[in-house]
């Protein structure tokens, strides 16, 4: 019989700081290129922010965010933002789902199929948002060429870029296209999970398919519909690249969004104060709309768990 020896206080085990040594590298870079940036950019929006060596910096305090709510360029660069999302996101959802859906099959060439939907995703955002621009063009578009002079739909060119609602269209546009074959992959994968029993038991109690679909497969993929729309609201929300190229916030800055509108103010204003809290009013903006999602979405997962 083993003796009862009291035992002091435990050391922590060498072995125990190891992984800490192995992060501690990346951990570093991740301040020095994330962290202070990001503080230091804060900083920046407290300040009329001196560019020039010698140009006096002087704090103003919370006066670049008050001038935000006082700014009209702001508040159409926000709506424009948010067109932006309110067209794109449900689109690509939908296509890419679809998508997903089909080539889920047993089909041939389902792998060509997967790899030519996935394309756009991982070309260039500044190489297909001139192509954007050219397709588009009043002129010498192709878009126009086809409803105007091939199909005679139109009467006259139609001045896609030269508007504000029908640029934003166009930049919508570009964003489903570019957009759907990275919803398609996440939905796949997510398809490839549900069980086959699922849908087969669905099958014999004499569903058919639309009622298989919401009743099986939807619930199924929940979390991953979650994740979706989510990081797509995220993402449409800093829209940046297309708007920038296509239009670069004209005309007469109709077509703003926040992240062009930003960009203006700090590198072609030098107002590096207001574009920092620009920068920082968005990202506010993003995280609230994604804490409330999340919470929207946990109680739909919760309920159906349940």
């Amino acid at each position: 019989m083993l003796a009862n020896v009291p035992h002091g206080p435990s050391k922590p085990s060498k072995a125990g700081f190891v992984p800490y040594l192995f992060l501690a590298p990346g951990f570093l870079l991740f301040l020095l290129t994330i962290i202070y940036p990001i503080f230091r950019a804060l900083q920046i929006s407290f300040y009329n922010w001196g560019v020039f060596p010698g140009s006096p910096t002087t704090f103003v305090g919370l006066h670049q965010y008050v001038r935000e709510m006082h700014d009209p360029v702001f508040w159409r660069a926000l709506e424009n933002a948010a067109v932006y999302m309110v067209f794109t996101v449900p689109l690509q959802i939908v296509f890419g789902l679809s998508v997903a859906m089909l080539l889920v099959r047993k089909i041939p060439g389902r792998g060509l199929f997967r790899a030519l939907f996935y394309i756009p995703v991982v070309t260039s955002w500044v190489v297909v948002s001139l192509l954007f621009k050219f397709l588009f063009s009043t002129d010498a578009g192709f878009v126009n060429w086809i409803l105007h002079n091939l199909l005679h739909l139109s009467s006259h060119n139609i001045g896609w870029l030269d508007t504000r609602w029908p640029s934003m269209i166009t930049i919508g546009i570009l964003g489903v296209w570019k957009g759907v074959g990275w919803s398609m992959l996440i939905f796949l994968a997510a398809l490839m999970g549900v069980p086959d029993s699922l849908t087969e038991a669905a099958a014999i109690d004499g569903a058919g398919p639309w009622r298989s679909f919401f009743s099986v497969t939807l619930p199924s993929i929940r979390l991953t519909l979650s994740f979706v729309t989510i990081m797509l609201v995220i993402g449409s929300l800093n829209v940046f690249t297309s708007a920038f190229i296509m239009t670069g916030g004209g005309p007469q800055q109709q077509t703003e969004v926040v992240l062009s509108y930003m960009y203006h103010q700090a590198f072609q204003f030098l107002d590096f104060g207001y574009g920092s809290a620009l920068a920082f009013t968005l990202a506010i903006i993003v995280f609230a709309i994604s804490f409330v999602q999340m919470r929207l979405f946990r109680g739909g997962v919760t309920r159906v768990v349940r």
